[in-house]
């Protein structure tokens, strides 16, 4: 007996030890904090279709933080620079749902006051609290939009064929890249007449260079052969450079009238080297820096190349892989960059055509995002042209029928052309349609050419100020 009293004695010693020591767990773990993070979220860089008293803007949440989204959108301020919900907000969308990251949205602005400045940011609410973007400035325009644009045919009679001679008997066979020289000459890569145009300031054309005929022939430029040119443009001392995408080289016309090759070796590759040792991918743009250092969008390797004046061939940014990366030289990447721009402080701007993006790339080779993006494919509908204006601002045809300007204040306009509608129609901007717009050029008087690739014509734009 009292051997099994003693025993019952230490059971119910170890029972009750038992279990302190699971309260003290249980106690312990709800005790412990639990982690809590906000949403990541930044805000776009561009104000969209602004008027007097509407606009549109957004952002991008890259983590949705510890739980799931409530409410994402804009707020905005005409006297705080740091708005917050506090302020007048725009709700983008409820984004509880959201299972796929990143993610873009859009709000709509309205009621605006015409020319005031604005201080707006992003802003994404959680469970934990709302986190906000960087804040960008900007400032609404007295009249209904600010601008107004008239559209008229500058050469080309709009019928496929081949003619030089004056602005309306001229003939186009799906003209594409386009460059304007410091006279105010235009260069037209008139790709399947597999010729470089060059049309003077009142639309009267001629050809400078290729006989018509598919082929690779240097020398006397009347005779020289091409296949499907993309781009032409000229350097300071009259010699102009031609992305000959058929066959996958750089030429060069000099300013008496010889064709030769540049650098690439005539097959679809990609190497860097010297001249016809550098090898290319179907090259279809090409931007000249004051140095005459030739910059190439290598559409079929995705990256851009610098070529130096002795024709060294390097990739400056990307690598030869599709994707959607910004960073420094090989840790960028593009998709099929088709149109390029060169700045007078040597930044480039590329027309990312496969990520509906445009991009900038300093000399260093750092890449950077100005404008949409993959997930964006109606801010930029396959962007193919591009060019900028002697301050800076960026001109862009996408080939969903629109031609674009993103200013230096960060606003996107549209001045011209609708998303996904195609005619052959002048007038204003509004009405204005094209048929797979492709080059782009702007002259010093800030007049605008478009390749109207499908209407065979070349399409100029006076854009007004209100």
């Amino acid at each position: 007996m009292k051997s099994s009293s003693f025993r019952n004695t230490v059971l119910s010693a170890l029972l009750l030890s038992l279990m302190f020591f699971a309260g003290s767990c249980k106690k312990d773990k709800t005790t412990t904090p639990t982690t809590t993070a906000l949403p990541t979220i930044t805000t776009a860089g561009l104000i969209i279709n602004l008027t007097s008293t509407t606009a549109q803007s957004g952002g991008t949440i890259s983590s949705p933080g510890t739980s799931n989204i409530t409410e994402t959108g804009v707020c905005y301020s005409t006297s705080n620079k740091t708005p917050s919900v506090s302020d007048t907000k725009a709700v983008g969308m409820v984004a509880s749902s959201l299972s796929s990251f990143p993610f873009d949205f859009t709000s709509d602005l309205t009621g605006l006051t015409a020319n005031t400045t604005y201080y707006l940011r992003a802003y994404a609410t959680n469970s934990s609290g709302t986190a906000y973007g960087d804040v960008v400035t900007f400032a609404t325009v007295s009249g209904s939009n600010g601008f107004t644009t008239a559209v008229t045919t500058f050469t080309g009679n709009g019928t496929q064929g081949f003619a030089d001679g004056i602005s309306t008997t001229t003939m186009f066979n799906n003209p594409q890249g386009l460059s304007v020289d410091a006279t105010g000459n235009l260069y037209i890569a008139d790709s399947y007449n597999h010729r470089i145009r060059m049309a003077a300031a009142n639309g009267t054309t001629k050809t400078i260079a290729g006989d018509g005929s598919i082929g690779y022939v240097e020398g006397n430029a009347l005779t020289a052969q091409f296949y499907g040119p993309s781009a032409a443009v000229a350097d300071a001392q009259g010699n102009i450079y031609v992305a000959d995408l058929g066959n996958n080289v750089i030429r060069k016309i000099t300013a008496a009238g010889v064709v030769s090759t540049f650098a690439g070796g005539g097959i679809a590759g990609y190497t860097n080297a010297t001249g016809a040792a550098a090898l290319f991918n179907n090259p279809s743009s090409l931007a000249i820096d004051g140095s005459g250092n030739i910059y190439v969008a290598d559409y079929g390797n995705h990256v851009i190349r610098k070529i130096t004046s002795a024709g060294v061939v390097t990739t400056l940014a990307g690598v030869h892989s599709p994707g959607f990366l910004n960073g420094t030289g090989s840790a960028a990447q593009f998709r099929n960059p088709r149109g390029i721009a060169i700045d007078a402080t040597g930044n480039l701007f590329v027309a990312d055509q496969g990520n509906n993006a445009i991009r900038k790339v300093t000399p260093d080779g750092v890449v950077t995002t100005v404008a949409g993006g993959p997930t964006q494919p109606d801010l930029l509908n396959l962007p193919v042209g591009i060019a900028l204006d002697k301050a800076g601002n960026i001109f862009v045809a996408d080939e969903g029928g629109r031609i674009l300007e993103c200013t230096t204040s960060n606003v996107l306009l549209i001045l011209a052309g609708g998303a996904n509608l195609t005619g052959f129609v002048n007038g204003d901007g509004a009405t204005a349609r094209f048929n797979n717009p492709q080059g782009i050029a702007v002259d010093a008087s800030n007049n605008i050419y478009v390749a109207d690739q499908n209407n065979n014509v070349i399409r100029k734009l006076v854009v007004t100020q209100k």
